[in-house]
């Protein structure tokens, strides 16, 4: 896989004036436990706050393609995601020139084979393995929650 970006022109919504609106996709990791499943979190590199591996798309690649290399990037996961959406969800992300875009995230499920010791944000980010009910509790979007209670692997994997 190349780390070729790629610009996203922005989306427009009738009556939106000029809120940009942007797509990223995201890792929804998980592994299978005899207690159940448990989600794969990362630290966000601004706040420190409890995310999943999201970025924006990349070029000559799918979108749950794009979701894997962000959560081999953002966390050293390996593993089999799947090309099926699990939902949506969005927040405001705060550009470098100060403005806070609206984005919609795509999220790809993730079966984590690996988890490698060494990956391009290893020194900036924490991971931590948590129950399904935990990890939602500990996330901030209210759409992205309800994900994470509803997630089923089977229906995707």
């Amino acid at each position: 896989m190349g780390n070729f970006r790629t610009y996203q022109s922005p989306m427009r919504l009738d009556g939106a004036g000029k809120r940009d609106i942007r797509s990223q996709f995201a890792a929804l990791p998980f592994r299978r436990r005899k207690s159940g499943l448990e989600i794969l979190l990362i630290s966000s590199l601004d706040t420190g706050r409890w995310i999943i591996p999201k970025g924006w798309p990349i070029h000559d690649m799918t979108p749950a393609a794009a979701a894997a290399q962000e959560a081999w990037e953002e966390a050293g996961i390996t593993g089999v995601v799947s090309e099926t959406c699990a939902g949506f969800f969005s927040y405001h992300k705060s550009m470098p020139d100060k403005r806070q875009v609206p984005v919609v995230v795509a999220v790809f499920p993730l079966e984590v084979h690996k988890l490698e010791r060494d990956f391009p944000e290893s020194g900036d980010r924490k991971i931590k393995w948590f129950s399904q009910t935990k990890a939602s509790a500990r996330l901030e979007e209210p759409e992205l929650q309800k994900i994470l209670r509803n997630f089923s692997p089977g229906k995707y994997l």
